[in-house]
C-alpha cells in the first residue's frame, strides 16, 4: 500500500509539472511580442473597461438626468418627471436583465419576448422602487457636516437629493456642509444677507441648493463630482463664503 501511495504521488508532481509547463507555455504565446501589439491589447482592455463602465452607469444617468430634463425642460411637476425617469430606467434594466437570463437559457431557445413582462415586474420595478426611496429618504451621517444638515435633508428637492445619492455611490467621501438657511444664518457666517439664494425654501416648498466639501479631497475629485452634476444638468460654482466649496443647485 505504501509502494502504491509513493506512486500516485509522484504522478501527481508529474501531473502539476507538465500542466505548469503547458500553461507557461500557452501565457508565452498568448502574451503580446511587440509593442504594437502591447498598444492593441491596452486600447482592447481600455475598451473593455470603458464599455462595462457605461453600462453600469446607463440606468442612473437615465435616473437621474431624466428626470432633471423632464422637470426643467418639459415644464413637468417634480413627482411625474422622477416617475417617467423611473419607467425608463426600468426599461433598461429590464432589457439588461433580459439579455443576462436569455444567456443562461439553453442554445436555440427563443423566449426573450416572454421574459419581459415578468422581469420588469420581478427585478426592474423592485429595484427602481428601492433606490429611490433609499436616495429619498436616507443619507448616511459621515455624508453630512453637522445633525442640522442632515435634518435638512428632507427638504431638499428631490431630484438633487436622487443625485446626491448617487454621487455618493461612487465617491463615498463627500460632505455636504450646508443645505437649508435662514436669513439670521448671514449674520451668524458674518456675511451680507442674501435675498435670492436658493438655500433657503423655494415657491414649491422644497430648498434648490447644496454645498460639498472641496478642501482635503484634491482636484481631481472635486472636479469629477463638478462635472457630474453639471452632466446631469445642475448649475455648479466654486465659490468661498466661509469656506472653499462647491455649490450645486437646481433651476
Amino acid at each position: 500500500m505504501d509502494g502504491i501511495a509513493v506512486k500516485l504521488e509522484r504522478l501527481k508532481r508529474e501531473a502539476q509539472k507538465e500542466w505548469k509547463r503547458k500553461w507557461r507555455k500557452k501565457v508565452r504565446q498568448a502574451a503580446p511580442a511587440n509593442a504594437a501589439e502591447w498598444r492593441a491589447l491596452g486600447v482592447a482592455i481600455l475598451s473593455g473597461v470603458l464599455k462595462l463602465a457605461l453600462i453600469i452607469a446607463l440606468p442612473f444617468a437615465v435616473l437621474v438626468r431624466g428626470s432633471v430634463f423632464f422637470y426643467e425642460h418639459g415644464g413637468t411637476p417634480v413627482w411625474l418627471s422622477l416617475l417617467t425617469a423611473a419607467i425608463l430606467t426600468g426599461g433598461v434594466i429590464t432589457m439588461y436583465a433580459v439579455w443576462i437570463a436569455r444567456k443562461f437559457m439553453r442554445r436555440g431557445v427563443r423566449g426573450g419576448r416572454a421574459l419581459v413582462m415578468p422581469l420588469a415586474k420581478w427585478v426592474a420595478l423592485p429595484l427602481v422602487l428601492f433606490y429611490c426611496g433609499y436616495s429619498l429618504l436616507y443619507l448616511a451621517s459621515v455624508n453630512a457636516k453637522s445633525a442640522p444638515v442632515r435634518a435638512y435633508y428632507g427638504s431638499v428637492h428631490p431630484l438633487l437629493r436622487l443625485a446626491l445619492s448617487t454621487a455618493i455611490l461612487v465617491d463615498r467621501d463627500i460632505l455636504i456642509t450646508d443645505t437649508g438657511r435662514v436669513p439670521e444664518d448671514y449674520g451668524k457666517m458674518g456675511l451680507p444677507a442674501n435675498s435670492r439664494t436658493r438655500h433657503y425654501k423655494q415657491k414649491d416648498g422644497w430648498i434648490h441648493a447644496v454645498d460639498l466639501r472641496t478642501t482635503r479631497r484634491g482636484v481631481i475629485k472635486n472636479r469629477g463630482i463638478q462635472f457630474y452634476f453639471w452632466l446631469m444638468g445642475f448649475d455648479t460654482r466654486r465659490h468661498v463664503g466661509t469656506a472653499d466649496h462647491l455649490h450645486v443647485e437646481l433651476n
